[in-house]
């Protein structure tokens, strides 16, 4: 039997945050920050309402559980996020030094992987759950915009 706390239930959480952006007119990508499965950090792109090209979903995600755990590290955390993270993202989530990362949507226009390593040497990155639902929500909006 599965436990409520797997991949699927925080990419959904992390997909929930990129609805809220996607109602707020911001580009919807979603991410959480997970530990002991304990959600300790959330986001959803706020580039829009901030003014500001550096509030991507995994930046405020990222600051939200620095801030609980009250450090800079982010060892033996998770962070769920709906979009392979952009070279910027992966840079903050390098430093943060996160244990893992599970992106739903690839990114090949923007995503870092074409990019070469750019995570911490201990991070374990996967493709998680809701791909499909997340890029979906992606060209909802861009079509919307077009």
């Amino acid at each position: 039997m599965e436990t409520p706390f797997d991949d699927r239930y925080f990419m959904k959480k992390a997909l929930d945050q990129a609805e809220i952006a996607f109602e707020s007119d911001e580009v919807p990508v979603g991410a959480i920050v997970v530990v002991q499965n304990q959600i300790i950090g959330r986001g959803h792109n706020l580039t829009e309402r901030l003014n500001d090209v550096t509030a991507h979903a995994e930046m405020q995600a990222i600051t939200a559980a620095s801030n609980y755990l009250g450090a800079k590290f982010l060892t033996d955390c998770t962070l769920y996020v709906t979009l392979e993270p952009c070279a910027m993202c992966a840079g903050a989530l390098y430093w943060s030094q996160v244990s893992r990362v599970v992106y739903a949507a690839k990114d090949p226009k923007r995503g870092f992987l074409h990019t070469g390593p750019l995570l911490h040497p201990r991070t374990v990155l996967e493709q998680g759950p809701f791909a499909k639902e997340s890029q979906e929500l992606l060209q909802r909006f861009f079509k919307q915009k077009r």
